[in-house]
């Protein structure tokens, strides 16, 4: 069984078990968060929403936020001298899928 759930304007595909990391959440560490955008799900036959399933809902348990490797971003235009140099590490928080509803 696995659902394709929507959260921070990515999607992604999850069974039971499974362990992500999704776009920062407003979650502490130990919570249990509930998925609502749940786009499809498949138990046998595989039902998709329009553009939610309705009554479907994925719930997970919080294990922890933290931030990403950085990733270094460099501007520069020749010929003029100009150069700029930026890092940026984008914040996450990891999930583990406890239950499908659907």
């Amino acid at each position: 069984m696995y659902a394709i759930i929507e959260t921070g304007g990515k999607q992604y595909k999850v069974s039971e078990g499974d362990i992500i990391r999704v776009e920062k959440l407003e979650a502490e560490e130990g919570s249990e968060y509930t998925f609502d955008q749940v786009l499809a799900v498949n138990d046998g036959s595989l039902k998709v929403g329009n553009p939610t399933v309705d009554g479907a809902k994925v719930t997970a348990s919080v294990m922890g936020n933290g931030r990403g490797k950085k990733v270094i971003v460099y501007k520069y235009k020749r010929k003029s001298g100009y150069h700029k140099k930026a890092g940026h590490r984008q914040a996450y928080t990891q999930v583990k899928i406890e239950s499908i509803n659907a």
